[in-house]
């Protein structure tokens, strides 16, 4: 019989998984957790039961509860010199209008020894105010999980049925873009999008009343995946968004995209995929009408991938541990 393996190294994670609908930071730690665990890591989600030999730090939002604060890992850090952290940042004070995410980030990264941006517009939005270029950094695109999110089994839209575009949206605040989806939704109503249709996955404003948009609740995984795939065309209208899951999720189940040009991340994924638009959403699904098919080819030919950000964030746990 072989003697067990010992991990490569252990890896403490400041946030525990959820198992439901949630937002895109979750969708990143159920990969990451378990593909570090495949790749032979172990992964704890606290400082307990023995040393650790790296921490990895996502924020929980302002009201987020995290398993393991900045003080733990402060303290822990003092305790313990040799323990590399690897901060991964993923949001910003623009997208909701808040005035602490940006301070709070700043704190966390002055323990981290490597850190990570989910997108080059992000990483440009925090050197504008704190972050030094000259650190050691990197960024790493969003990916959705690629066992659930897929493209088999999705249809691809013929001329002469309407053209169905889905968003679906965790967060109910209105940059996720939800002025648009609702100048859709009337557009629609009004007989002014003949041959369009748009369905709403998850959460809105309360004051929002929907007038011909099919809506439905939140969903996570296959559930979502499934309804995803019955959809031709994906929209989002997100705002300053420092990369997002959502749009991810509907172009890994082959659906190509109108975005909004102000939508910060969202752009450097999107615009390979889609039509961008500011001021005439419609004059952007006019466009994707007829483009569709050769944009379809382009999210079948070379899709986002869960795969490609798991094994990057592998790779520079790999790389700061070695070079400790």
């Amino acid at each position: 019989m072989r003697p067990p393996v010992p991990p490569v190294a252990r890896i403490a994670i400041n946030m525990r998984p959820i198992f439901a609908a949630w937002g895109g930071g979750n969708q990143w730690l159920l990969q990451v957790a378990r593909y570090l665990q495949y790749s032979g890591y172990h992964v704890q989600y606290d400082l307990g039961g023995g040393e650790v030999d790296a921490i990895l730090m996502n924020h929980g939002g302002l009201t987020g509860k995290l398993s393991i604060s900045l003080e733990e890992v402060q303290a822990y850090k003092a305790r313990h010199p040799r323990v590399r952290v690897v901060h991964r940042i993923n949001d910003n004070d623009v997208r909701k209008k808040t005035s602490e995410m940006d301070a709070r980030l700043a704190r966390f990264d002055a323990l981290a020894d490597h850190t990570v941006f989910i997108s080059e517009w992000l990483r440009d939005h925090h050197a504008s105010n704190w972050f030094d270029r000259k650190k050691t950094h990197s960024c790493i695109l969003n990916g959705a999980d690629p066992a659930v999110f897929h493209p088999v089994g999705s249809r691809a839209w013929q001329p002469g049925e309407p053209l169905r575009f889905v968003t679906h949206h965790w967060s109910d605040n209105w940059m996720k873009g939800f002025g648009v989806y609702r100048e859709i939704d009337e557009l629609i109503a009004s007989g002014k999008l003949p041959g369009v249709e748009l369905w709403i996955i998850g959460r809105w404003p309360k004051d929002l009343v929907w007038q011909a948009a099919r809506t439905f609740p939140p969903a996570s995984g296959a559930g979502l995946a499934a309804l995803l795939r019955q959809c031709h065309a994906y929209v989002t209208a997100s705002l300053h968004e420092p990369g997002g899951m959502h749009f991810i999720e509907g172009l890994q189940c082959g659906t190509p995209i109108i975005y909004h040009e102000d939508g910060g991340g969202i752009v450097e994924l999107a615009r390979h995929y889609g039509i961008g638009f500011r001021d005439d959403v419609a004059g952007a699904i006019a466009s994707l009408r007829d483009n569709y098919h050769g944009l379809r080819q382009k999210v079948l030919a070379a899709p986002p991938s869960g795969d490609r950000m798991c094994i990057a964030f592998r790779e520079v746990i790999q790389q700061t541990l070695a070079s400790a």
